[in-house]
């Protein structure tokens, strides 16, 4: 029986096949276009950043351009049969030029197509003017002209509302009509990355469209979340041939056919009514109408991806999206699926040392044998000096782990290798065992290589930018043994691309941009939670996409009756790799503690607690800007604690005195885990 696994890849290299954004001229007149310009398919592939054997393909008509490439191919191919037309001409004025079979729509001699016009997601005040690019919008394409989603709600008919602002009448009258409705309506988003398959439409169902359409109120089975395979809809669902992935018909249904031909037929649903936007990090205003909540999912899908589960799911996809495992390759005459160059393309074991505590690999492992990359949890006694500050100031990194995903080399398919005494290579991926207690350690900073901010008492096995840290801070390292990953690449760096730029767009739209100086980004923050909670509750999600993406890198077991050490699915999918969490985290807590010395050396003053990416620090007013380093720059010190919008700035978390400070250190509580206050 064909497994989701299996549907999955299968469905992955027919949609590779099946995108079609704009008409193209047939296969043949393709190449006849080209070889009559004298172009080499070399000379093509340079001009579209594609290999020659890829142009070969969209001659013969085995693989179809996709996203901007397309784009740009069907301007070049409508260039080259202008000037065909021209020369046919020149020599023969009575004679026509060939035409193809099935000419392209637009006229030969247009330029490439504008951008579609931006749509605003609210109003935005006039004294508060945003940029194009932060401007929200979802933008239809040729194959989508209906945008990535559709809301159903039902008063006097079924009605599907549209990003766009638009409705239209959805005649369904059963979800299996629904599902046919879908897949007709137009509805969908193209690719984010070549050799990416388009997103499946996705039809949210409010309340009064569930009841309309018959399904229950609420799922019974709390723990399983899906309705019971047995349900007569989910019966009568696989009775029109259709099927569930392993989650089922739950708050969140990918419900699929199998492939015809090169066409995907695969739909995304949503039943609010079972829990779908309350829980999973999904916290949109609660009064939004089915039109505004079309627009507020269609933002995020424009900005981020067409959502398909909780936040952490759409972290996660978000990853495979930007990185498809697969991409068509030449073999022989023919072409077939093929791994792409960058992604993981199949499920790695992690090293000992790096499995979860439930894995297979932990039994009988002890403790002290595990890696413990995390982020700090970390507080201290005032000094002398520090106890006469009146106040305490947090400060927090904005998308402090996503920002540490970026440019970072991860391993990506190749197996770790065990290595005794091995050379420490910063630019090898790896868990290494070192022994890092001679390093001197200042007891006013959290140690870097602990989560627990205390010096390291015994050798410990560390990730890569962990030991790379102490090299830097001028240590000499000996690992006595490592597991090595030989094929390094930067395999988060797109993703960490795609939701900066989301996240800015966001906070542009909220009146807070890059180009601020710190004291002006300061006051547009202390207004930011009387912002729209529209955009609010926006920037929420995709900062909950980003930490819940990488939380998922190392998802635990979920299923309350698996036996001890058992394997469990998540295993089975190539994103669920320990190690590139621990990377991860280990790279922002180096990263945190570069700005710790850096604002020491500016300030004298260091951190007194720490709690994942915020810090605490003593204060003379009660405002971030106190404590943190000013220069020249307005926007502060490079390579300090610096307030600004970027991922990687700070902004402030939150203001209390000393005494305050001092009552919750020595009852043995965190006060970093209880300064944010009402700023985001």
């Amino acid at each position: 029986m064909e497994d989701d696994h299996t549907a999955e890849l299968f469905a992955d290299v027919d949609a590779l096949l099946a995108q079609v954004a704009q008409p193209l001229p047939p296969a043949d007149e393709r190449e006849r276009l080209r070889k009559n310009s004298g172009l080499t398919r070399q000379q093509i592939a340079t001009a579209l950043r594609a290999s020659a054997d890829l142009v070969e393909a969209w001659e013969t008509g085995l693989v179809e351009p996709s996203g901007t490439q397309r784009a740009a191919y069907v301007r070049l191919l409508q260039g080259l049969l202008t000037q065909d037309r021209a020369r046919s001409k020149a020599v023969s004025p009575t004679a026509g030029p060939r035409v193809p079979d099935q000419a392209p729509a637009s006229p030969t001699t247009a330029p490439a197509p504008a951008p579609a016009p931006i749509r605003a997601v609210t109003p935005v005040p006039a004294a508060r003017a945003t940029s194009a690019r932060a401007e929200s919008a979802t933008v239809a394409g040729d194959d989508f002209p209906a945008g990535p989603l559709a809301v159903l709600a039902f008063t006097d008919a079924l009605t599907a509302h549209l990003v766009d602002g638009t409705t239209r009448e959805c005649p369904a009258a059963t979800i299996v009509e629904v599902l046919h409705w879908a897949l007709d309506a137009g509805i969908g988003h193209q690719a984010l990355a070549a050799f990416g398959r388009a997103a499946d439409p996705l039809i949210v169902l409010t309340p009064s469209a569930n009841d309309y359409l018959g399904l229950p109120p609420e799922l019974e089975d709390r723990a399983g979340l899906r309705l019971a395979a047995d349900h007569p809809w989910c019966a009568a669902v696989i009775a029109d041939g259709w099927k569930f992935t392993h989650s089922g018909f739950g708050p969140w249904a990918r419900i699929y056919q199998p492939a015809q031909g090169r066409q995907r037929r695969s739909v995304q649903l949503a039943v609010i009514a079972w829990g779908a936007l309350s829980t999973g990090g999904w916290n949109p205003p609660p009064d939004l109408t089915a039109g505004q909540l079309a627009r507020w999912l269609g933002t995020y899908a424009e900005r981020v991806l067409t959502p398909r589960g909780s936040t952490a799911v759409c972290g996660q996809e978000l990853m495979t999206s930007l990185r498809p495992p697969t991409r068509p390759v030449r073999d022989g005459s023919r072409w077939k699926a093929g791994t792409n160059s960058g992604a993981l393309w199949q499920p790695i074991a992690p090293a000992p040392p790096e499995a979860h505590d439930a894995h297979p690999l932990a039994q009988g492992r002890h403790p002290a044998d595990a890696m413990d990359e995390e982020a700090w949890d970390w507080h201290r006694p005032l000094t002398a000096d520090e106890a006469a500050y009146p106040h305490v100031v947090g400060l927090d990194i904005n998308l402090a782990f996503v920002a540490a995903a970026g440019s970072l080399d991860v391993g990506l398919n190749t197996p770790p290798e065990h290595v005794i005494r091995p050379r420490f290579d910063k630019k090898i991926p790896g868990a290494w065992y070192c022994d890092l207690t001679h390093i001197a350690h200042d007891p006013r900073l959290p140690s870097p290589f602990t989560p627990t901010g205390e010096p390291p008492t015994g050798p410990a096995w560390y990730a890569t930018p962990t030991l790379a840290y102490a090299v830097e801070l001028g240590a000499t390292i000996h690992p006595a043994e490592a597991y090595l990953r030989r094929d390094p690449g930067r395999y988060l760096d797109p993703w960490y691309k795609r939701l900066r730029e989301a996240y800015l767009a966001t906070m542009n739209d909220l009146g807070v941009t890059t180009d601020m100086s710190q004291s002006d980004f300061l006051n547009a923050m202390s207004t930011l939670p009387q912002q729209d909670p529209y955009l609010l509750s926006l920037l929420a999600a995709i900062k909950a996409t980003g930490k819940g993406g990488i939380g998922k890198l190392r998802a635990g077991p979920r299923d309350p009756h698996r036996a001890p050490f058992e394997a469990w699915p998540a295993l089975n999918t190539p994103t669920w790799r320990p190690d590139i969490r621990a990377a991860v985290i280990s790279r922002a807590r180096v990263n945190m503690h570069r700005k710790m010395l850096k604002t020491a050396d500016h300030t004298g003053r260091y951190p007194l607690a720490v709690l994942s990416d915020c810090a605490l620090y003593p204060a003379q007013q009660p405002t971030a800007l106190d404590a943190v380093p000013h220069g020249p720059d307005p926007t502060g010190v490079q390579g300090a604690f610096r307030l600004g919008a970027s991922p990687g700035f700070a902004k402030e978390e939150g203001v209390q005195t000393m005494i305050w400070y001092e009552h919750l250190h020595s009852e043995g509580a965190n006060p970093a885990r209880y300064i944010k206050h009402t700023s985001m």
